[in-house]
Formats: structure tokens, C-alpha cells, sequence
């Protein structure tokens, strides 16, 4: 292990496997501090104990629908308390979550809904057309609403986010409430390690999304290393920015702070001026961000004013942290950025910086249990130290497979000397002291401040346009989200810049959208005929 000299001081090597289930977490967070608050939302608190109650009132619903063990429950939602009951009462009713991004659109959400086979969908009230518009193809899952507005303080002087103050849309399916007072009786829970948990959707190179489909025991694994590894204690207090529909919001501001009965402050969207004063009004302790979150956090007028004093952990991933922003945040804060390197193949992180000696702009070293190596990613063989090859990793937070894609499975993992290695599709390095580096990536993907944007997805939909003949998307520097999706066309007459930006913010979430179309009379093209896309 080339990184044991620089491994955190006092924490062991390994851990033991994760028991029970990741409802198991709430359950045991509520036996110990049942009066603590759980979330914090634009004024409100929700002690743990009620935060229960919610989860075994919901989970009575789910199961009186017809909800039954196994089945995929899908979760539309933005960062709010309803996210969190809705999450944790899938799990109450040994149902699996299904999680969309809830800038999702129509075709895109009626995409996971009929590929996953949900048989019920939870969602925000602000996304009733969409759900409207696709129930029907989605085999009529039963619905259930809620609209962010009823869990805050109305006497709360944070700005707001429109979400928050739009008035009521009329929703189809049951009303939060109504399904919050369901009389029944919650099933009772049964799920263990190695019993499905959770479906997130990634993509590859065939153009659609894919969901991995991951255990209890590999969502558990990421739950309890992480406050190991950056020192979270029961009882912190966590602000929640990132979006809890991607892995690692999911784990480090929500499914964190749950087990280790600790205070979530969350923020439907984000807002740098009231994520200050959340963090000073709040004594916040642990943040994880992005670096565009952090670029708008520093170009606040007198932020070096605010009290940030309580701030013990900061740090973040997706996308690599600039030297300059890292240096201001450091003379800010008096804290350095923690980086990681993680997928939702993996749960979020499988590489972090030791905090006690991070690098900057390096994904890491491998934390507890992770095996992480270099391959040549035409011959597989295993690289030494100094030399660029594809990141693999066994790990116990590694998913089991592509939700009903075998082919593509296969393809992920390759075996060395006898165990399995998941194909990240990322190019790195490693030194000699065991750290990790990005240099490129194998797979296409465009990252857009931290979400990530598959290429082939947005070529399938712009093929779609009745003038647009051929489409090959790839990726702009940005100085502001690193990177910038452009869409390269070869057009029938008609389509223009506006016009198709139009079409697209109808079809596709806002980050996937072209910032800029070119036009041409053919694409670049090999001798077998496949788009030179890196040729763009």
C-alpha cells in the first residue's frame, strides 16, 4: 500500500462490513437522540423522532398502494424535508429508490420511469407537467405529491427560491399530507446488506442512461467511511447544497448527518448569499461543494466580514478545484479543499485527500478497503507508478451491475488475480506515494460545474429535430463551469442558434443544453466511418 505513509493518523485500514440496512441508520440515529434536530429548512426544524413518524406514516402509504418488496420507487424531488421522508420511506417499505434529477424533463424522465419499471413516483409539485405528460407511458405508477412551501417558516426572512413562493400547480396523485395521514400500519422492514437499495442513473457511450443498481451494503460502506475519514462527530451540523439527487449530496449532507444523528441545514437551490448566513447563523461544521458554488461564494460583497468560524471540514469533487480559488478559499476560511474522486457506479468517493495532507488538484489516495490501480486500457496490464493509465477499483461501495444492461455490465469489470475491477472509464495516474492524479478521460463526458453531461444522450435527442440531419456534441472550456456543452450539426434548412436552444430547453435539463451550435456541411469522419469527435 504506497499510501500508508501519508495515511490518516489514527484510523485503521479497514472496516468492518456494514450491518443491517440504510433505514437501519435512521432507526438507530432515533433510539439515541430522538429531540435533536434532523433537518433545518429556511427557518423550520424537524427533530429526528418526527422525521421518523413522517418515514413510517409514508411507508404505511407506499405499501397500502400496493408497494412491495423489491419494487423501484422513483424520487423527482429537490433538496427539501420531503426529499429526505420520501428516501428513507422507500426504504422503510423494502422498496428501491429510484432517483431523478429534478431538472429533468419529459423525455427524460419517462425515460427512467419506464426503464426502471416504477410502479410509484414521489415528486414536487413545480413538476407536474412533466408527470402529467408521462404517466400514462409510464404504466400509470401511483403518485404522490408535495410542494416544498409547507415545510418552511413562513416567517422566515432567507431569501427564497421561486420553488418555494410560486403558488400551488394543480398535481395529479395524492396530496403529501393526505398520504402522510394514511391510517395503516407501516410493513415491517426486512431488508439487509446485500438486498437491492437504490437505482441512480448514469450513462456511457450507447447514448441512453444506465442504472446502477446498488445494495444496501454498498451505499452503507460510503456512509460510514466518510465521517471517519473527514471527521464529522455525532451531532455535527452539515449544510446540504449539493443536490441530494446525485450521490454525493446523497451521502455526505443527507444519508451522513442521519446516521450519525447529526443537524442537515438544506437549501433547495443555490444561493450564495444565503448559504452564508446559514453557515453563520447555523454554526455550520461540514460542507462539501463544487467549484462553482465556491467561485459565487467568494464573489460575495463582504464575505470576509462573516463569522466562519465554526467551519471544521470543507471540500468537494466533480470537477478539479482551480489553484487560485483553492488559495482565497485557504486565506478565507483557514481550511483547505479537501477534493475526492467518485461515480455513482461507486456511491461517491473511492479516492479523498488525507485532510491532514491534501494535494491540491489530486483526486486522493484510495480510503479505507478501496483497491485502485492504473491499467493500459487496451491491454488491461497493470501499470506502475508514474505511468497514465485507466483508473479500475475494487471496492466494497462498487455497484452490482447495469440495471437490466448485461452486456454493458460485463463490459465494466475486468478481473485481476482473482477479484473484480470496476473500469472507471477516467484516465489517471499514481505516484509513489500512492496519490491519484486526472489526466483525461477514456469515456466522452462533458462536466458542467460537477454535473455531468454524456455526450451521446444529447446527440440522440438533437437527432430527433426534424432539421438537423446529423449532431456530434462535445465539450468548450468555461471559465466558470470548466466546461461548456457545443453541439456540431450538420443541418437540413431551417434550424438557427435560438431556435434550437428553444426546442432543447423543452426536451433536456438546463446543463445539457448547447451553449453554442455550429454548423457544417459534414462531420470529421475515420475510414470506418465512425464521427472523429475528438477531431471537434
Amino acid at each position: 500500500m504506497l499510501h500508508r505513509a501519508v495515511w490518516p493518523p489514527g484510523l485503521p485500514e479497514t472496516l468492518p462490513p456494514p450491518e443491517g440496512s440504510v433505514y437501519d441508520n435512521l432507526r438507530r440515529a432515533v433510539e439515541r437522540a430522538p429531540d435533536r434536530d434532523a433537518l433545518v429548512y429556511y427557518g423550520r426544524r424537524t427533530r429526528l423522532a418526527d422525521l421518523s413518524a413522517q418515514v413510517e406514516r409514508l411507508a404505511a402509504h407506499l405499501s397500502g398502494a400496493g408497494v412491495r418488496a423489491g419494487d423501484r420507487v422513483a424520487l423527482y424531488m429537490q433538496n427539501a424535508p420531503q426529499f429526505v421522508v420520501a428516501y428513507y420511506a422507500i426504504l422503510a417499505a423494502n422498496a428501491v429508490i429510484v432517483p431523478i434529477n429534478p431538472m429533468c424533463l419529459r423525455d427524460e424522465l419517462a425515460y427512467v420511469l419506464r426503464d426502471a419499471g416504477a410502479v410509484a413516483l414521489l415528486y414536487g409539485t413545480e413538476r407536474a407537467p412533466e408527470v402529467s405528460a408521462n404517466w400514462e407511458d409510464a404504466g400509470r405508477p401511483h403518485l404522490v405529491h408535495a410542494h416544498y412551501r409547507h415545510e418552511i417558516d413562513p416567517d422566515t426572512d432567507l431569501d427564497l427560491p421561486r420553488e418555494l413562493i410560486a403558488s400551488e400547480a394543480l398535481a395529479p396523485g395524492v396530496p403529501w399530507r393526505d398520504a402522510l395521514s394514511d391510517p395503516r400500519d407501516a410493513p415491517h422492514h426486512d431488508r439487509g446488506p446485500e438486498d437491492w437499495c437504490i437505482i441512480p442513473y448514469s450513462s456511457g457511450t450507447t447514448g441512453q442512461p444506465k442504472g446502477c443498481l446498488h445494495t444496501h451494503a454498498s451505499v452503507n460502506a460510503v456512509i460510514q467511511a466518510y465521517p471517519l475519514w473527514i471527521g464529522v462527530a455525532e451531532g455535527a451540523r452539515v449544510l446540504a447544497t449539493l443536490p441530494f439527487c446525485h450521490v454525493t449530496g446523497m451521502q455526505h449532507s443527507m444519508n451522513l448527518p442521519i446516521r450519525m444523528a447529526a443537524t442537515a441545514t438544506l437549501m433547495t437551490r443555490w444561493n450564495a448569499g444565503v448559504a452564508a448566513d446559514l453557515m453563520e447563523r447555523e454554526e455550520i461544521e461540514h460542507r462539501r461543494s463544487i467549484t462553482t458554488m465556491m467561485i459565487d461564494f467568494l464573489a460575495l460583497p463582504g464575505i470576509a466580514a462573516g463569522d466562519l468560524s465554526s467551519l471544521k471540514a470543507l471540500g468537494g469533487g466533480g470537477a478539479q478545484m482551480p489553484q487560485d480559488v483553492a488559495r482565497k478559499m485557504a486565506d478565507l476560511i483557514g481550511l483547505p479543499y479537501i477534493e475526492a474522486y467518485g461515480l455513482t457506479e461507486t456511491m461517491a468517493p473511492i479516492l479523498i485527500n488525507p485532510p491532514q495532507t491534501p494535494r491540491p488538484q489530486c483526486l486522493g489516495i484510495p480510503i479505507f478497503d478501496v483497491d485502485a490501480r492504473i491499467v493500459h486500457p487496451d491491454t488491461l496490464e497493470e501499470l506502475a507508478p508514474g505511468f497514465a493509465g485507466e483508473i479500475v477499483v475494487h471496492a466494497p461501495q462498487v455497484f452490482a451491475g447495469y440495471w437490466q444492461w448485461l452486456e454493458e455490465t460485463a463490459a465494466a469489470f475486468l478481473e485481476i488475480a482473482g477479484k473484480r475491477f470496476f473500469r472507471t472509464g477516467d484516465i489517471g495516474q499514481m505516484d509513489e506515494d500512492g496519490f491519484f492524479t486526472f489526466v483525461d478521460r477514456l469515456k466522452r463526458m462533458i462536466n458542467v460545474g460537477g454535473l455531468k453531461v454524456w455526450p451521446a444522450e444529447v446527440e440522440a435527442i438533437l437527432h430527433g429535430h426534424p432539421e438537423i440531419a446529423e449532431a456530434c456534441v462535445v465539450a468548450d472550456p468555461d471559465p466558470r463551469t470548466g466546461e461548456a456543452v457545443r453541439a456540431v450539426l450538420v443541418p437540413r434548412p431551417g434550424p438557427t442558434p435560438a431556435g434550437l436552444t428553444a426546442w432543447c430547453r423543452a426536451r433536456m435539463a438546463r446543463y445539457k443544453v448547447p451553449q453554442r451550435f455550429e454548423f457544417r456541411e459534414a462531420l470529421p469522419r475515420s475510414g470506418a466511418g465512425k464521427v472523429l469527435w475528438r477531431e471537434l
